[in-house]
């Protein structure tokens, strides 16, 4: 990778509004339409780093802790955390509004990892990040760890291979 581009070049933001055709029988937002609506707002990020056409090759812990009511207004905000060969990890924040009673909530953060393809649908190289503010540092020096954790749960790493969990975990690995 010779191209460099900033985290913020990738930031997105979209906006929704939770409407009765949105909701389950409790009048709160279905789990699948905001995972639609993140990959969507993820998707874009991706999309924005890479100059490139994007596949959606996993999403992670997505909890539903916080459920958001009809009639919210559902901001996500998402941006690239760190690149790989062809691979991107995007973060992705969630946030509700309850505009008359001017309450507003994170409920939902994830992570979700993109793939930028060529035409023929064939992986193809991206430009790195470069994180700048304290929190992209952040996300960028985890994004190594998230993504060996993904694949030994994929099982396309081998546990023993995973040198940046094995560190996190102070295990000898010289074993």
């Amino acid at each position: 990778m010779s191209k460099k581009k900033f985290a913020k070049e990738s930031a997105t933001i979209m906006t929704e509004m939770v409407l009765p055709n949105d909701t389950n029988t409790l009048n709160n937002l279905m789990g699948g339409r905001l995972m639609h609506w993140m990959d969507v707002v993820a998707a874009i990020a991706a999309q924005k780093h890479s100059n490139r056409i994007v596949v959606t090759a996993s999403a992670d812990s997505i909890s539903f802790k916080q459920p958001i009511a009809l009639g919210n207004v559902v901001t996500l905000q998402s941006k690239v955390t760190r690149a790989f060969n062809s691979s991107m990890e995007v973060f992705i924040e969630v946030s509700a509004e309850d505009i008359p009673a001017s309450k507003k909530t994170i409920t939902h953060r994830a992570f979700f990892t993109f793939v930028a393809v060529d035409q023929n649908g064939k992986p193809i190289e991206i430009p790195e990040v470069v994180p700048e503010t304290a929190e992209e540092i952040e996300l960028f020096d985890g994004a190594l760890r998230r993504r060996q954790l993904r694949l030994v749960l994929a099982k396309r790493m081998k546990p023993e291979d995973a040198m940046e969990l094995k560190s996190i975990f102070n295990l000898d690995i010289t074993k």
